[in-house]
């Protein structure tokens, strides 16, 4: 089998010397691009990664198989090492991780395929439940060779199985790509050393795609991006470290040039660091804006990239605007309100525990206290409050069971100087109402009254334009029984 390491006898001295620097990403946010070149990868790894990658507060999450595997004391997040790949062509795909330490124990879990089209925050839907969240191929077994991966492994010729949630698989099935696909693979060792020594590993891609063309088999043009894709990040967040390593020159550099264009408006506003052992730099929440990056080779050349990151807040409901109820409008029976947020992000809307929408405005919203959510899909977060829609219930069903066996105005309390009549069919006046009265329980004199339509007129007084004025409604509403 043909494999990306078919180049390492020429590389040897030349990749041990520029791997054995090579920066390491612990953060799905900033993973590293690898390109399918001919050049091995051979990360030293070391330290905990961002738990957060796995929207949680816990060490340990059910997501797929990053949590336990078969031992009860497996945490996930430990000596971690975040990468992204494009695919370049379509074919079968797989990969080949060594452990080149007695010491480490190798997992992984690999995610996507993502369409960059979309526009999405793929780290965040990472980790989350669902379908999307969840890892296509994942292990977090102990492995009975050096190997683990997607496959067929290289040292006892073990054929990848089905992947299962759960199994004690070592290595999973062959992945189908197609070019332009765009997927994250984090690497986790459980087994660290415990001396604070880094630890490496090699990552070898195989596969029907790499054995017709190991150039193209992962899109290079992905490893220009050293930076990383856009991010998108939640005020609070934890630091962000972007590498100059990651780029093309490995270590080969005389000169580096961090600067920042805060609006992303094409204009420098700031040079923020510069000097050959500024090899990273980190951004804080909130400080959103396009960070660049110019790096001078000892080969003569300039390299250069950049990255977005957007820091978004939590979402703060600004109010919610009841667009016609009683209140401004007597003679409609249909309510309609729409919810603003004093933060700007990326929002979808829900009330009363319905479906979410992109739209903040809804119609025919029901009289009395409802619920709206708001949730930030970048995952910074939901708010939830309560607000009033004064108006009338189309029945109400008076059988002493404590649901509806009142009928009165729902937020009457909210108008001024209300009164409100009922009448039967006939005309015939049942009742007088106000604020102060529970409602009507469907009774004349004490007896029970049919299940029929009724009808009330509603008088009040409505602020004009700061002039209070009589207004008066008409409707009907329909008691059950």
């Amino acid at each position: 089998m043909r494999t990306l390491l078919s180049a390492f006898c020429f590389l040897f001295f030349f990749s041990i010397n520029l791997t054995a620097q090579t920066a390491n990403s612990g953060d799905c946010r900033t993973a590293i691009p690898v390109c399918a070149d001919g050049m091995p990868i051979l990360p030293f790894v070391d330290g905990s990664g961002d738990i957060s990658d796995f929207d949680t507060d816990e060490s340990t999450l059910p997501s797929g198989c990053i949590e336990r595997g078969s031992l009860s004391s497996a945490d996930i997040e430990n000596n971690t090492s975040w990468f992204v790949f494009r695919a370049g062509s379509d074919g079968q795909l797989g990969f080949d991780i060594e452990a080149l330490t007695d010491t480490a124990e190798w997992d992984f879990a690999l995610y996507g395929p993502f369409d960059q089209t979309q526009g999405q925050n793929f780290c965040t839907i990472i980790g989350q439940r669902g379908i999307e969240g969840e890892p296509i191929r994942c292990n977090f077994e102990i492995n009975s060779t050096s190997f683990t991966g997607v496959g067929v492994n290289p040292e006892n010729g073990q054929l990848g199985g089905p992947f299962v949630v759960g199994s004690q698989n070592t290595y999973d099935e062959w992945i189908n790509v197609q070019q332009g696909e765009l997927y994250y693979l984090f690497i986790n060792n459980f087994n660290t050393n415990f001396d604070g020594d880094s630890e490496p590993f090699s990552l070898t891609f195989t596969g029907t795609s790499v054995n017709t063309d190991q150039d193209t088999a992962l899109d290079c043009t992905l490893r220009d991006e050293f930076l990383g894709l856009d991010i998108i990040a939640c005020e609070g967040d934890p630091d962000i470290t972007l590498s100059a390593l990651n780029s093309p020159a490995g270590p080969n550099i005389i000169n580096i040039i961090w600067a920042l264009d805060r609006d992303d408006d094409g204009s420098i506003d700031e040079v923020l660091a510069t000097g050959v052992t500024e090899t990273e730099f980190t951004v804080t929440s909130p400080n959103s804006g396009r960070y660049f990056i110019s790096i001078e080779t000892t080969f003569g050349e300039i390299i250069t990239d950049d990255v977005f990151i957007t820091f978004f807040p939590t979402p703060i409901l600004d109010q919610v605007i009841i667009a016609e109820d009683l209140r401004n409008n007597p003679d409609i029976d249909v309510y309609d309100i729409e919810i603003t947020t004093s933060t700007i992000g990326d929002y979808e809307y829900a009330i009363n525990g319905g479906e979410f929408q992109e739209s903040p405005i809804f119609l025919d919203v029901p009289p009395g206290i409802n619920t709206v959510i708001i949730n930030d899909r970048n995952g910074c977060g939901m708010v939830e409050e309560e607000f009033l829609v004064v108006g009338y219930p189309k029945f109400f069903t008076p059988n002493g069971d404590g649901i509806h066996d009142q009928w009165q105005i729902v937020g009457i309390e909210e108008l001024t100087n209300p009164t409100v009549f009922i009448f039967d069919r006939f005309g015939k006046l049942l009742i007088q109402i106000d604020e102060n009265t529970v409602g009507w329980d469907g009774t004349f004199n004490g007896r029970p009254l049919p299940a029929t339509d009724y009808w009330f007129r509603l008088d009040y007084d409505q602020n004009s334009q700061g002039a209070f004025v009589a207004s008066t409604t008409r409707k009907h509403f329909t008691l059950l029984r």
